[in-house]
């Protein structure tokens, strides 16, 4: 359990965070309504994924995201209308579809990619070279405890049947 010192930081990094994904949000429609090449965030994160780590297929795209392959399928279909990206068969299994970052897709996630970073450098510029990397560190370590806290959709499916067959 707890301490009362442990809840009142955890409740501070919460009030924090919830503070950060609104203004992330705010600043998300903002963007979009300026930039040309500005995709939604939830669409852009599977081009970001499919740019990064190469073709794959929707249900890997879909793990990989944390989502289930019904999800993202109508993402990836505006993707696709968007010439972003590109299905094609698997060669190793004809009847499987990969899904492929296009030219324009690379281009997009670059430049959207590039955008960002100058906007960050530009927010930490007053912070000292420390403070920035400790930034990075502890941003990246909280990150990758809360991945690994969030269950994925077969756990939380199996979790939420284990509990209704308790309360039965």
């Amino acid at each position: 359990m707890p301490t009362q010192d442990e809840l009142a930081i955890a409740d501070a990094v919460g009030s924090q965070l919830i503070r950060l994904v609104r203004l992330v949000e705010r600043k998300q429609v903002q963007y979009q309504a300026e930039h040309p090449d500005a995709v939604e965030r939830a669409t852009y994160h599977l081009l970001v994924h499919l740019v990064k780590d190469g073709a794959r297929r929707a249900g890997s795209l879909a793990e990989a995201v944390h989502s289930d392959p019904s999800t993202i399928s109508r993402q990836i279909g505006h993707l696709v209308r968007l010439g972003l990206v590109e299905r094609t068969a698997d060669p190793v299994d004809g009847r499987a579809t990969l899904l492929a970052a296009t030219e324009e897709g690379r281009r997009v996630f670059e430049e959207n990619r590039r955008i960002r970073n100058e906007r960050i450098a530009e927010m930490l510029e007053r912070w000292s070279v420390d403070d920035r990397r400790a930034l990075s560190e502890l941003l990246t370590r909280f990150t990758s405890d809360f991945e690994r806290s969030v269950p994925r959709p077969a756990e939380h499916t199996a979790a939420t049947s284990d509990v209704a067959a308790v309360r039965s």
